[in-house]
């Protein structure tokens, strides 16, 4: 145990890290790593894999995302935003390499093979946007002649236009609105609103008329006709598991369904462990979202309150899409349950987004001396 009379720096984080989202965070990872063992073996096979494949290259991606998650942690705000920018760049690059030189994958660009791994660039872009849009939404409101909104706009059209030439219309939409939440958060006039909600539109129909992907995926989801397999067969397995489940490996359904190690490991958690099991998931990813909005809302800095704002933001609404695909009651999306689903990129991104939760949640003495401070002046009593 550490003790808090010691001044080293284990000792400083182990007493300022907020312990709840630690412990959610890691909890979560464990239990991606349980499901594993019931998602993977069916489509390992199905593949050619030996049966355990898929569960070793998970175990393989846990110390990794531990490691990455805990090492972010130490950083001060300031860290946060210069590791931000530098992960943003280096993504944004990727991420133009991929679109030429990528693998292709069910009709999309979004990978790049280095040293025998397969990378997806996007997914690190996600918590970095998030970071340097908070950053340039609080310059703004910090000193107005600043045009951070203006730079925000410019570089989430970046995002946009990088991710849609992919095409990855699922990360587009996630990110389109995490970014909107943080603009509203900082206060973004009604013109704005109508402006971007008017393009917002228009680039749904845009897709939808220019993309015949995306129009297939809503019209099966509209009418329910078509190729509708993967989220007849995840609901087959909701269904099936009832509220207590069939038990670990007593799932059947789940070894027809395609992607069960990544998008749809939520219907195979129904079926072997129950609805019940699933209501905690949510449970867990909605005290995440709450807690770090909590966070937020007491925060003083404006750049940490965005931030975290959005980074919990992120892992919800992304919660949200994979488990609406699951539940049919989204149109179906590639999109992985975060920290929970199997994918090294996903793991690791998302391990960087809880990283930098962690650092910015941190209560740290100088952050409360300012406070008080701020009190004071406010309140108009003397400084000590």
């Amino acid at each position: 145990m550490v003790s808090r009379a010691e001044r080293g720096a284990l000792a400083e984080w182990f007493w300022t890290i907020d312990r709840f989202f630690l412990a959610m965070f890691i909890l979560l990872l464990g239990i991606g790593f349980m499901l594993s063992f019931s998602a993977s073996p069916a489509v390992a096979e199905r593949l050619g894999l030996e049966p355990f494949h898929f569960v070793k290259r998970q175990a393989a991606f846990l110390l990794p995302s531990l490691a990455v998650m805990i090492g972010l942690s130490f950083l001060s705000p300031r860290q946060v935003r210069r590791t931000a920018i530098a992960i943003l760049v280096v993504s944004l690059l990727m991420m133009m390499f991929v679109l030429f030189f990528g693998v292709e994958v069910k009709g999309g660009r979004r990978w790049v093979s280095l040293a025998g791994l397969s990378i997806q660039p996007s997914e690190f872009m996600k918590p970095a946007f998030v970071v340097v849009c908070a950053w340039l939404f609080a310059e703004h409101a910090r000193q107005p002649e600043i045009p951070g909104n203006l730079f925000a706009i410019i570089l989430f059209g970046i995002v946009a236009a990088l991710l849609i030439a992919q095409p990855d219309f699922g990360q587009t939409i996630l990110t389109s609105a995490v970014w909107g939440g943080m603009f509203f958060m900082a206060g973004v006039p009604w013109l704005w609103i109508i402006v971007l909600g008017g393009l917002g539109s228009a680039g749904f129909v845009t897709a939808y008329y220019m993309l015949p992907h995306v129009a297939g995926r809503i019209d099966r989801f509209m009418t329910g006709e078509g190729d509708t397999f993967q989220v007849d067969t995840a609901r087959e397995a909701i269904i099936r598991g009832d509220w207590f489940g069939k038990g670990p490996g007593e799932g059947i359904v789940k070894r027809i369904i395609p992607d069960a190690h990544t998008d749809f490991i939520f219907s195979v958690a129904a079926e072997e462990f129950g609805i019940l099991f699933c209501m905690l998931l949510v449970l867990l990813f909605s005290f995440i979202v709450l807690r770090g909005l909590s966070h937020a809302f007491r925060e003083r800095n404006d750049f940490t309150r965005f931030a975290v704002a959005g980074l919990v933001l992120q892992i919800g609404i992304q919660s949200i899409i994979n488990v609406g695909v699951n539940l049919e009651l989204l149109p179906a999306k590639g999109m992985t349950l975060p920290l929970i689903s199997y994918g090294g990129s996903s793991m690791i991104a998302i391990s960087v987004t809880a990283g930098f939760i962690l650092a910015l949640t941190r209560h740290r003495p100088e952050k409360r001396a300012q406070e008080r401070s701020l009190f004071r002046v406010g309140h108009g009593v003397p400084a000590e």
